[in-house]
C-alpha cells in the first residue's frame, strides 16, 4: 500500500486581518470537494455497488452439480447434473487426443510403498501422501523382513506410466509414446485449506506422459502448448499467462540435466511466440516445469494446465530404448556415418509429464464462475426440457415420445445408440407460464412447448435462446419442427462446439 502525506492546515487568519481574494482561479486537480447528501436524497439515490463476483460452490448449489460431506472431507460428490458436464469435459478431452496420439491407459490407484521410495516420491512428497494399511493381519502383504507393507494412495500417475513403458522393449522407432489417464488422484492437503472445487483431496487430472527422444523434446512441448491454446480457445477462457519454474532447493538429479532441461523449456517459450515469466526455484523435485495460471471470478489466480520435463524417473525406473549410435542419440544429436550406425545400444528416454486441464475439479470451478451457470450448449447438463400445455393424454403421449425421439430412446432395437442429449420433461398439471419461469431459472438451453395444436401438425414449438454465449449467432424463439428435426438442430449445436 503507498504511502499517504498528510498537508498541514493553512494557519488560522488573525481578527480584522483583510481577507485577500486570490486574483486566478486554481486549478481544478488542487481542488477537493466533498458533496454531503441528506438522508432523503442519499436512499432515494443509492450509490450503485459493483455486483458480487460468481462463486462456484453457491452456483454449484444452485444447479445441482456437486455436494460435499463430512465423511469425506475434500472429496466431492458430483451428483447427475456435474457428472454429465464432467463425462462432457472427458469425452472432449479423448477426441482431442486422437489429434495428438495420445493412448489411453487405466491404472491402479494405489501401489506398494517400495514403488513411491523408487519414484522418490516417499522421500519429497511422503506428507502429502495418504498411507493405507490392512486391518486383517492374515490378509496384509508382508514384506521380506516379515513387516506389514504398506501401500499408498497415488498422488499422480507417473511412476504406473513408467511401469508400462518398462514392460516392453522399446526402439528409437517406438518413440514418442504419449499415454493418457483419467484415474483419482489423492493428496493430503491441510483440511482448513480445503474449498468446493478448487482445493480437494480426490480430484481427477487429465493426466498425459509422454516418452520421448532427447531430439524430440522441443516439438513435444510445442505441440503441447498447441494443445493448450486449442482447448482454452474451445472453451473461451480467455487469456492466461505461462510461467517457467526452475530448480528447487529439495531437487533430484545433477545440475548438468537441470540446465539442459531448463534449456529446453526455455527454448520452446521463446519459439511459442507467447509471453512468459520466471519463477525461480519453484520447480517440480524431478524437474523444471510451464504453468498455465488463470484467474477466476475473485481475480485470484490458479494453476491450471501444466507441462513438466523429467530426466530423473528414467533413470530410478532403468527406462531404455534401442537406438543406433546411442551415445549421440543420448546428446540429441545425429549422424550419417555408416560405421557409427553400425552399432545398436541402450538410451534413455527423457519423460514430459502434461496435463490441459490440470485438476478436472479445479477447472469445473473456473468454468461455473467464467459462465457464471449459463452453459454453453454442449456442456449444459439440461440442454432441453419438454413442457406440456395441459395434462390430457394425447398431449402427455405426444410430449413423451417427443422425448424419447430427443434422448435416442424411441427405437425397440437395444442396439440404437442413445444421442447423449441431456432431455428432461415437465408434464405436471401447473400452468405452462409457470413451467416456462422455472425452466428459464434452472437454466434450460431449450425450451421444447408441446400443445393440442402441435400434435396435429406433427412439431414442436421450440424457445432456443438459452445458454446464449458471446459471439453466438442470435437464437430464434419460436422455432417450429418435427421432433426429428429438432433432434438434428440439438446435435448439430453440440458438434459446432466440439
Amino acid at each position: 500500500m503507498g504511502t499517504y502525506h498528510l498537508k498541514s492546515p493553512a494557519p488560522a487568519r488573525q481578527t480584522g486581518a483583510p481577507l485577500r481574494v486570490p486574483l486566478a482561479r486554481p486549478a481544478i486537480s488542487q481542488v477537493q470537494v466533498r458533496h454531503r447528501l441528506c438522508s432523503s436524497c442519499a436512499s432515494a439515490n443509492p450509490v450503485p455497488t459493483k455486483p458480487a463476483a460468481p462463486d462456484h460452490r453457491d452456483l454449484g448449489t444452485q444447479q445441482e452439480l456437486f455436494m460435499t460431506s463430512i465423511y469425506s472431507p475434500g472429496s466431492p460428490i458430483f451428483l447427475p447434473n456435474g457428472a454429465r458436464i464432467f463425462n462432457r469435459l472427458v469425452e472432449y478431452l479423448r477426441k482431442q487426443y486422437v489429434h495428438y496420439g495420445f493412448q489411453e491407459v487405466i491404472t491402479p490407484t494405489i501401489y506398494k510403498k517400495a514403488l513411491w521410495a523408487k519414484s522418490g516420491h516417499l522421500e519429497n512428497y511422503a506428507d502429502d501422501m495418504f498411507t493405507v494399511t490392512s486391518t486383517s493381519p492374515s490378509r496384509a502383504d508382508v514384506t521380506e523382513a516379515g513387516e506389514a507393507d504398506e501401500y499408498g494412495l497415488k498422488p499422480m500417475n507417473c511412476p504406473g506410466h513408467c511401469l508400462i513403458f518398462a514392460a516392453q522393449k522399446r526402439s528409437y522407432r517406438d518413440l514418442p509414446i504419449r499415454y493418457a489417464d483419467f484415474s483419482p488422484l489423492h493428496r493430503n492437503e491441510i483440511s482448513g485449506a480445503l474449498s468446493g472445487l478448487t482445493r480437494v483431496r480426490r480430484f481427477h487430472q487429465d493426466d498425459g506422459h509422454i516418452f520421448c527422444r532427447p531430439n524430440q523434446i522441443e516439438d513435444e512441448i510445442s505441440k503441447t502448448l498447441e494443445f493448450i491454446r486449442r482447448v482454452y480457445k474451445d472453451f473461451r477462457l480467455g487469456s492466461y499467462r505461462l510461467k517457467l519454474s526452475t530448480r528447487p532447493e529439495n531437487h533430484i538429479g545433477s545440475l548438468e540435466d537441470w540446465e539442459h532441461a531448463e534449456g529446453s523449456l526455455k527454448r520452446a517459450l521463446d519459439n511459442s511466440g507467447e509471453p512468459w515469466t520466471l519463477n525461480e526455484g519453484d520447480g517440480a523435485f524431478y524437474g523444471p516445469k510451464i504453468d498455465v495460471i488463470l484467474k477466476d471470478s475473485d481475480g485470484k489466480e490458479h494453476q491450471t494446465a501444466t507441462i513438466q520435463l523429467d530426466f530423473q524417473l528414467p533413470k530410478r525406473f532403468e527406462l531404455e530404448y534401442q537406438a543406433p549410435a546411442p551415445e549421440l542419440e543420448a546428446k540429441g544429436e545425429t549422424t550419417t556415418d555408416p560405421e557409427l550406425l553400425a552399432v545398436s545400444g541402450p538410451v534413455r528416454p527423457v519423460m514430459i509429464h502434461r496435463a490441459v486441464l490440470g485438476s478436472a475439479e479445479r477447472m469445473f470451478a473456473l468454468l461455473i464462475e467464467h459462465y457464471n451457470g449459463k452453459w454453453p450448449f454442449w456442456l449444459n447438463p439440461r440442454q432441453g426440457i419438454v413442457l406440456t400445455v395441459n395434462d390430457s393424454e394425447p398431449v402427455l403421449q405426444f410430449a413423451r415420445n417427443t422425448q424419447k425421439v430427443l434422448l435416442g430412446t424411441d427405437s425397440a432395437d437395444v442396439h440404437v445408440s442413445p444421442s447423449g442429449l441431456a432431455v428432461d420433461l415437465d408434464d405436471s398439471a401447473r400452468s405452462l407460464s409457470l413451467k416456462i419461469r422455472e425452466a428459464k431459472t434452472k437454466g434450460y438451453g431449450m425450451i421444447i412447448v408441446v400443445g393440442p395444436k402441435d400434435i396435429a401438425n406433427g412439431t414442436v414449438t421450440v424457445d432456443a435462446t438459452g445458454g446464449l454465449q458471446t459471439g453466438d449467432k442470435p437464437a430464434q424463439k419460436n422455432l417450429v419442427m418435427a421432433p426429428e428435426e429438432l433432434l438434428q438442430f440439438m446435435k448439430t449445436k453440440v458438434d459446432a462446439y466440439e
